[in-house]
């Protein structure tokens, strides 16, 4: 790999979260020459890095996560946040499957360590005393649950643009629309280097560095060796007249650990209620122009993919089962609004990893390749201080615990089932979309 001196072109595809933090960290270390290559200049609307909100907690019983989660939940509540971070408190239920009691357990267990406040919440009649909005029967008995009133949500999409006009500021480049839809890579195989990427244009743009920060596109560009999955996930908004919003305006945000059910307090500008699941998730393979479009290499071997399509925004559509389970979470909480039609759905496509945990590391296969990514529908909390820890991977001055943690795994090439996640997911088991659902995505 030639030296990463400051003037070395770098190739970041993907502007979501993992590509602007690392093109705002190598900006601001005084690297020269960046370019960032996405379909849309940030906010993306169809990645997982944007809309409305994401839920802003520290609730971890991982360590790692706890720790550097809370430092980003501290750097939320700066000035610099205000206007797009809003405080709200966190409920957590989850009694009808073990693995919610775990995730429980574990997670407050986790929090005690740290000497980090919680309240247990032992019925649903305690619950709806301490939010008497919550209007439902909320999860069945025996409740299991607790509080964190420490915790809030962002506005994903405005995070992200103040995040790309920093790179902007900082002199990071952006190419979008066609010639910044990235279908392949030219590869130097005697140097086992890439020295361009490809575009759905037609164009090819050489660099010295390139790092591949594609979300749930990724593979479709390299071979993960079976380490990383795009799975889609269900969101549903439900407009809310002035008095609803008044009403609702400090509805906690509520997750059931059992179902993967949980909802947002209202979103004053867009006046919408987003609910959505955290679960196991749709899978989409491609189809056989899809894959001629990409010119796979033998060996890459990508089970599930977002559509290629340049699209605009996200399609208004989510799986009738998807629906019923965002209906059936609304009757849990506030019934009276269950029957009320959607604005609109949605899918959000996860880049899932076997144990959740993310990846930022050099790609075996290519010296000159790094990837970030692997956010398994958990990474966007950490904004503030990603970055920082894409820079020291990039660099390989992350701690070695660290390192090995984020490592690029090769171990699952050949595993049937690797996705079992790191305990967060409730609900139905993962399946594939049918064609009929497939067409209208």
């Amino acid at each position: 790999m030639g030296t990463m001196d400051k003037s070395s072109r770098i190739v970041i595809v993907g502007a979501g979260l993992f590509g602007l933090s690392i093109a705002h960290q190598l900006a601001s270390e005084g690297y020269k020459s960046i370019v960032v290559l996405d379909r849309h200049m940030p906010p993306v609307p169809n990645g997982s890095s944007t809309d409305i909100s994401r839920v802003i907690r520290f609730d971890y019983a991982d360590l790692d996560y706890l720790h550097i989660s809370l430092d980003a939940y501290k750097k939320w509540s700066e000035p610099r946040y205000s206007g797009i971070f809003q405080p709200a408190a966190y409920i957590l239920s989850g009694n009808t499957s073990s693995h919610g009691q775990a995730w429980i357990k574990n997670t407050t267990a986790a929090l005690e360590s740290r000497q980090l406040p919680w309240a247990k919440i032992s019925s649903a009649a305690e619950a709806k005393r301490l939010y008497p909005v919550l209007s439902g029967d909320l999860a069945p008995e025996p409740f299991n649950g607790y509080l964190n009133r420490d915790a809030g949500w962002a506005d994903a999409s405005k995070a992200m643009a103040q995040l790309r006009d920093d790179c902007l500021a900082l002199g990071v480049s952006f190419t979008c629309g066609m010639m910044g839809t990235v279908v392949g890579l030219e590869e130097e195989p005697a140097s086992k280097t890439i020295k361009a990427v490809r575009t759905l244009a037609g164009t090819v743009i050489q660099g010295d560095h390139f790092i591949l920060a594609a979300g749930a596109w990724i593979s479709n560009l390299v071979s993960m060796y079976n380490s990383t999955m795009a799975t889609a996930q269900v969101l549903g908004y439900m407009r809310l007249t002035p008095e609803e919003l008044e009403k609702y305006k400090d509805l906690p945000i509520y997750y059931n650990a059992s179902t993967g059910w949980f909802n947002f307090p209202p979103h004053p500008e867009s006046q919408m209620l987003k609910v959505a699941v955290h679960g196991w998730g749709y899978t989409r393979a491609l189809s056989e122009m899809e894959a001629k479009v990409m010119q796979f290499k033998s060996g890459t071997k990508n089970v599930s993919s977002p559509p290629l399509a340049v699209s605009r925004q996200r399609a208004n559509y989510t799986p009738a089962d998807g629906e019923q389970r965002l209906r059936g979470g609304i009757r849990e909480i506030l019934p009276e609004l269950a029957d009320r039609a959607f604005e609109r759905t949605a899918v959000c496509w996860y880049t899932d990893t076997p144990d959740g945990d993310f990846i930022m590391d050099f790609h075996p296969d290519y010296k000159n390749v790094f990837i970030g990514g692997g956010g398994s529908g958990h990474a966007f909390k950490f904004l503030p201080v990603l970055g920082e820890y894409l820079g020291k991977a990039w660099h390989r001055t992350l701690s070695p615990h660290l390192a090995t943690k984020w490592r690029f795994r090769k171990e699952y090439e050949h595993r049937k089932d690797a996705f079992w996640g790191d305990g967060s997911r409730g609900g139905p088991v993962r399946r594939e979309l049918d064609e009929r659902e497939r067409a209208r995505l």
